[in-house]
């Protein structure tokens, strides 16, 4: 009787609502604890897989560029100047005196970015001459009175001879 009766289709949707409360009522029995560990895992395992994906194109990246390692230092190496465009006869005069104006541009650059790099150091380099100033002053002193026992000691050696 079951069998013939579970074919109907009354009774078949019957079977379906009953599988569905049955996993409702397993999911129920499942703690939410465990339910949200299980998502948590998951949606881990998929960023994980994600990341794995991202070093993976990395990776093999990288590999292409070290198989291209000596054409790149080929390229490195090479002046790049070959590879410019010709540049006509008539032009060359004004090449060469923007050339020239470069160059002392660059220079005078170069010196201007060594005065303001020097700038934070100034008032250090201010302390410094100060005290060398100072320093001076002392040993001028020092040798002021240096050069007047000289000269007591050079008049009483001619006193001395004298007698």
């Amino acid at each position: 009787l079951d069998l013939t009766c579970r074919e109907t289709p009354c009774f078949a949707k019957f079977s379906e609502v009953e599988k569905v409360a049955n996993m409702q009522a397993e999911m129920n029995e499942v703690p939410p604890l465990l339910l949200s560990v299980t998502i948590s895992s998951t949606l881990q395992f998929y960023f994980i897989g994600e990341k794995c994906k991202i070093l993976q194109d990395m990776n093999s990246h990288l590999e292409a560029v070290l198989k291209e390692k000596r054409a790149l230092r080929k390229r490195l190496i090479k002046p790049r100047c070959q590879e410019s465009l010709p540049i006509e006869a008539t032009v060359h005069k004004c090449i060469v005196e923007l050339l020239t104006e470069a160059v002392t541009f660059i220079e005078k650059l170069e010196s201007h970015l060594q005065s303001v790099r020097s700038i934070p150091q100034i008032p250090n380099m201010m302390k410094n001459m100060d005290t060398a100033l100072t320093k001076t002053e002392v040993l001028v002193m020092d040798l002021e009175e240096l050069t007047e026992q000289i000269l007591k000691w050079r008049e009483l050696q001619k006193q001395v001879y004298s007698d």
